[in-house]
């Protein structure tokens, strides 16, 4: 699977679009890298500037502080993710199979050579597990969202719920069985890997557990 993507991310979010220059370009992919290594509390624009071959300065033009930089990471994740969920959904007519195929999506890696970008997917992924709710459990989650910073997960989230409509017109609250299907995955994913005790996850099944849990979940739901 092979193809060029390119996203807008919201121009609030940055100071200098990173994707208008190489430079731009390689502290993303550094930065996805040291985060994924460092973890966010221990991700500095310091390290990351040593890192990428450049200075602190460099690095500050593009952003103006750590969380407006994880802020992108993130949110270039959603139109990904996004993207992909319309292109495996592109022959898919069955609402079932769609949901099947949500779920899916969500509770694997990304693939790998895709996308014509050479960030780490799997890093990519982990750090989405691990850090995406920092962007929104922030007290300025308000002023943040008064700029439509977080539309790309909303529009994944409405994609769901739309296919949840499809599945079982009836059922009263598609929107929030999206989210929770996503934030869902990323809790039991973490857990299963990190803090096994809080999942019913097992070290021979432990790869599938997540998908198996949300497609018992949906479904019985659902009906």
């Amino acid at each position: 699977m092979e193809y060029k993507v390119t996203f807008q991310v919201n121009e609030s979010v940055y100071l200098r679009n990173p994707e208008t220059s190489e430079i731009g370009k390689n502290l993303i992919k550094q930065s996805i890298d040291l985060v994924y290594e460092l973890g966010f509390e221990h991700f500095t624009f310091k390290k990351l500037a040593t890192q990428a071959g450049t200075t602190e300065a460099t690095v500050y033009r593009y952003f103006e502080n750590k969380h407006r930089l994880l802020l992108y990471i993130i949110s270039w994740y959603w139109f990904y993710i996004d993207f992909l969920l319309d292109y495996n959904l592109q022959n898919i007519t069955n609402p079932g199979k769609k949901l099947e195929a949500v779920i899916d999506l969500l509770t694997h890696e990304l693939p790998e050579g895709s996308g014509g970008l050479d960030y780490n997917k799997k890093y990519l992924n982990s750090i989405v597990i691990a850090e995406s709710s920092k962007v929104y459990l922030i007290k300025e989650v308000t002023e943040i969202n008064q700029h439509q910073v977080f539309k790309p997960y909303k529009d994944l989230c409405a994609k769901i719920a739309s296919i949840i409509s499809e599945y079982n017109p009836a059922y009263p609250f598609p929107k929030s069985l999206s989210s929770t299907i996503i934030e869902t995955s990323h809790h039991q994913q973490y857990f299963s890997e990190f803090l096994p005790r809080l999942t019913d996850a097992d070290q021979a099944g432990k790869d599938e557990f997540t998908s198996r849990f949300i497609s018992s979940l949906v479904f019985k739901v659902l009906g």
